[in-house]
């Protein structure tokens, strides 16, 4: 009886937050590895990007934690937990927001791409339920950094995004996206992104503040152009 109770002690204490499945290092490192593979065989295996993601982030999403710590609007975020889901965001009301402001060309961009943003995993292999908040709020708001930079989600704009992001984040998930996915562009796209789009997104990331630190929800009636200015991104090429 005493073994079962402390079984169930163990499982409590282990279970940080729902869906949580603990990992060794060594586990972490083979599930870093296979899902690398994966994700660079199918960039669009989005559950693969999210495990690799997870198993590698154990750098970056403190740093990102401690900037969102120590920026108002970001420890407010840190503290009341927003989620972006069709059960928490008003679309009928974004739709009815003026062309130009961040909730109308949000919606713009999941029509347009045949997007939700309901499609994100929940977190499942980051053993600090804080940091596992930060990797889903990065998630959720991927799709308004899409909108933001003016990048569809064929292959161009997802590289466009993920140099932005890599730049911005410190996370080798956006690293490796950014290095290696142009391989499967054509040479005239290639000849675009390496000349045009990357020096921007580049620059646009080093230039920019901390975009986990915007409270997005609270800002859909401001004009995309505006929250660019406001963040530091320059405008698109």
């Amino acid at each position: 009886r005493g073994g079962e109770e402390e079984e169930e002690e163990e499982e409590v204490w282990y279970q940080l937050y729902p869906g949580h499945i603990p990992t060794s290092p060594l586990q972490k490192a083979l599930l870093a590895a296979g899902s690398a593979v994966m994700a660079l065989y199918d960039p669009y295996r989005h559950d693969m990007v999210a495990v690799l993601g997870e198993t590698t982030g154990c750098l970056a999403l403190p740093n990102l934690r401690d900037k969102m710590k120590n920026h108002p609007e970001g420890y407010r975020i840190l503290q009341e937990r927003p989620r972006i889901r069709l059960s928490t965001v008003d679309m009928a009301r974004l739709q009815g927001l003026p062309d130009g402001s961040l909730g109308r060309e949000y919606v713009r961009f999941l029509e347009d791409n045949k997007v939700s943003p309901d499609t994100r995993m929940p977190p499942k292999f980051v053993d600090d339920e804080e940091l596992a908040y930060v990797i889903q709020r990065y998630r959720e708001v991927h799709d308004l950094m899409h909108t933001l930079l003016g990048m569809p989600t064929n292959m161009l704009g997802e590289v466009v995004v993920k140099w932005f992001e890599a730049i911005q984040t410190g996370l080798p998930m956006c690293v490796l996206g950014a290095a290696f996915s142009p391989v499967r562009l054509s040479t005239r796209k290639l000849q675009v992104l390496a000349t045009e789009l990357v020096p921007w997104a580049i620059r646009s990331g080093l230039n920019a503040s901390c975009v986990l630190n915007i409270y997005y929800e609270q800002r859909w009636e401001q004009p995309v152009e505006s929250l660019r200015e406001e963040l530091g991104i320059f405008p698109p090429p």
